[in-house]
């Protein structure tokens, strides 16, 4: 009997050293993804012109206007924290449970979204989800100990990703979205509305805004490839959220808060996610 005990503990010893092995893993790629895009902030910054949107929708023009102060640096790459809930329901039963994260964005190149915490006691995650290059996966852990969200490594993992680097510079990284450097602006549907396409490879993602009169962005929405759906399957479905909370980061007009989920638009739209920035900056070499 005693030998059978021992049998088991040791059993259960390994087991909980194989899951540190692998959460360390999950931890050591995140930090290596942060660093790399951290990378793509280059040295010299060239300066915000007014100049340089002359002649866009004039939806898109007055974005720029109100996010970016002339004379400021054109940083590419924001580090964001963040509080806020994340919904682990759906749109009758949101089951909003308190978060906090950090973020590192990169458009078009990728995204880091660090999960330090989320929920409480026994229901507690943290982990991450990301894209850089080829490359994206949503790895979450309970307790720091249990696997519960596991996916990526696939083209359409990869997609999505994509479709979140571009929806969220229109929160948090405007200069990216200046046009140059595979990013097309045309008038939208209606006044105040402008769209952009955005190409990075073989990834396209296009983005609709709507802006106040002053260039103030309301709301931003993307056609998502996406499988958040009763079905499960992978489609075109539009993705967005709503911006508030502007403050001044170096220049920048930023939202401080932000909601956003899947089915924006639309009577199934549910806000999963909803987050208050607590502070941004940007890296540079």
């Amino acid at each position: 009997m005693l030998t059978a005990l021992i049998a088991v503990l040791v059993l259960i010893a390994a087991l909980l050293l194989a899951m540190q092995a692998w959460r360390l893993a999950d931890l050591r790629a995140s930090d290596a993804a942060w660093t790399q895009l951290q990378a793509e902030a280059p040295g010299p910054v060239e300066l915000f012109d007014p100049a340089m949107v002359e002649g866009l929708p004039e939806a898109a023009r007055r974005y720029f206007l109100y996010t970016i102060a002339p004379g400021t640096p054109l940083h590419p790459v924001s580090e964001i924290r963040m509080v806020g809930e994340i919904g682990l329901g759906d749109r009758e039963a949101p089951a909003y449970q308190p978060m906090r994260a950090r973020q590192i964005l990169a458009p078009p190149h990728g995204f880091v979204w660090r999960l330090e915490s989320a929920g409480s006691g026994a229901l507690r995650m943290s982990g991450s989800d990301a894209m850089v290059g080829e490359r994206s996966w949503t790895r979450f852990w309970l307790l720091g100990t249990l696997p519960v969200v596991r996916a990526g490594a696939d083209a359409n993992h990869l997609r999505a990703s994509f479709g979140r680097v571009v929806a969220e510079a229109v929160f948090w990284a405007p200069a990216t979205l200046l046009p140059r450097d595979g990013v097309q602006w045309e008038e939208g549907d209606a006044p105040g509305r402008a769209r952009a396409l955005l190409t990075h490879g073989s990834l396209t993602q296009s983005l609709e805004i709507e802006v106040a009169e002053d260039g103030q962005p309301l709301w931003v929405m993307i056609p998502r490839w996406s499988n958040a759906n009763p079905e499960g399957k992978w489609r075109v479905q539009p993705f967005g959220g709503t911006l508030d909370g502007f403050k001044d980061f170096g220049g920048f007009a930023l939202p401080t808060r932000v909601e956003g989920g899947n089915h924006f638009g639309t009577g199934d739209y549910f806000p999963f996610f909803r987050a208050r920035v607590e502070d941004v900056r940007f890296p540079a070499q």
